[in-house]
């Protein structure tokens, strides 16, 4: 997702929304915390969401770190964001049952702002007819801008 493709208003608004979700999130699933939550990381999610909603299909290279080896494998980005997402739910739930005293990962606040991200994509998504046409010999992978092959 390329802020060019918006404007940096646009995305700016995006960003501060699914920050927005994300800290309602947050406070639904932790009504009795001390601690707050800024959603900084929540809009990050946000950002995964609705990137995995515009290419699904994208490509991305990850690193696992195997001692002091670097695996590197390429994983669309709809595996690597559901990957994400289950760990998200996972660890928020672990959190739930049992809880710590201290501040932690927000992991709720995660799950809300990827949501939101989600949800919110069909809202900034600029029309098809807003965008320049695409020849088959451009890309890298020929991949169109939407991801496919």
């Amino acid at each position: 997702m390329n802020t060019f493709l918006w404007g940096a208003l646009p995305y700016l608004v995006f960003y501060l929304a699914t920050g927005i979700a994300a800290s309602f999130a947050h406070a639904f699933f932790n009504p009795l915390s001390d601690v707050p939550a800024l959603g900084a990381s929540g809009a990050i999610a946000g950002v995964i969401g609705c990137y995995v909603r515009l290419f699904p299909y994208a490509r991305l290279i990850v690193v696992v770190p195997i001692l002091f080896l670097p695996l590197f494998f390429e994983i669309q980005a709809v595996f690597f964001a559901a990957f994400w997402f289950l760990i998200q739910v996972l660890q928020g739930t672990l959190e739930l049952l049992t809880p710590s005293g201290g501040g932690g990962v927000a992991w709720w606040a995660h799950v809300g702002g990827f949501i939101a991200g989600l949800l919110l994509t069909p809202v900034v998504r600029r029309p098809a007819r807003g965008y320049r046409s695409y020849y088959a010999d451009e890309g890298i992978y020929g991949l169109t801008p939407l991801g496919h092959r």
